[in-house]
């Protein structure tokens, strides 16, 4: 049957089969994972950021918490590849052959954006970040006693969203490969995107001015390289559609001949009785 003419139970069930596989390649990248967390943890606690203060278990089951959250981001790490693999197969049968082609590189540059972000929030922002909050605890003359669980649920809070922001290349050549997203309408609109990425900015960055664009600049880079990827993935689905539309005219004039020649036979053949 083709993928195309799939009914919606049918379109479930793949879903389903697909979820199925990504959960069981998410079971063996916890079980790699589970190797993993002890020494990652241990490198976050050593660094300068953590080393400053002594990080505190205020429950038995904190240093659990902690182990298990960075557990499953290693897991979702090593799993995202499967995962956009498996949103790939869903999602392509719509699309023409060059387009799935296409599109299937996509994940290697994803992942990689995805490393990034995380390295940027982690190497670039945290530090600021942290620095930041220790100086206006000392001009406050507030003794700061942190919690190991309260560290890292902060640190994953603001390195994981960059990972998920840095997709953006990759997202808005995927839109605009498959004629989705115009970038003719991303340099319309540039003016209010940069408006909403300094406030995404100030949100995920502390309030000072400084801390807003060590955050807002790097997301204006990626906004203009989207803005440049686009036009290429754009210009391609144009290419794309032009051919389809050659393919599509060959095929009609093709079927034309062959119902005039059939027509013709067909007239040689009554002459003929």
């Amino acid at each position: 049957m083709n993928p195309k003419e799939l009914t919606v139970i049918e379109h479930v069930e793949e879903l389903r089969s697909r979820l199925v596989v990504t959960a069981f390649f998410f079971v063996l990248a916890l079980i790699g994972s589970f190797f993993l967390t002890e020494p990652i943890i241990k490198y976050i606690q050593n660094s300068p950021e953590a080393a400053q203060f002594t990080l505190n278990a205020f429950t038995p089951t904190d240093p659990l918490a902690v182990f298990l959250k960075v557990m499953f981001l290693v897991a979702f790490i090593l799993t995202s590849p499967m995962l956009l693999y498996q949103l790939w197969s869903f999602i392509t049968p719509g699309l023409l052959e060059t387009e799935r082609k296409a599109t299937l590189k996509y994940i290697p540059y994803s992942f990689i954006l995805f490393l990034v972000g995380l390295s940027f929030a982690y190497f670039v922002l945290f530090p600021y970040v942290m620095h930041f909050m220790m100086n206006l605890s000392n001009n406050l003359e507030i003794q700061q006693t942190i919690g190991i669980n309260e560290f890292f649920s902060f640190l994953l809070t603001l390195t994981l969203p960059f990972g998920i922001i840095f997709q953006l290349p990759v997202v808005t050549l995927f839109l605009a490969r498959i004629g989705i997203l115009n970038p003719t309408l991303m340099v319309k609109f540039r003016k209010y995107s940069y408006f909403v990425l300094f406030v995404l900015a100030a949100i995920l960055a502390p309030p000072d001015f400084i801390s807003n664009l060590i955050v807002a600049i790097p997301l204006f880079i990626l906004y203009e390289l989207s803005i440049v990827i686009s036009k290429i993935g754009y210009k391609k689905f144009l290419q794309a559609e032009e051919q389809r539309q050659r393919e599509e005219q060959e095929v009609a004039q093709q079927i034309q001949v062959e119902a005039l020649l059939a027509e013709q036979r067909r007239q040689m053949e009554e002459m003929n009785k």
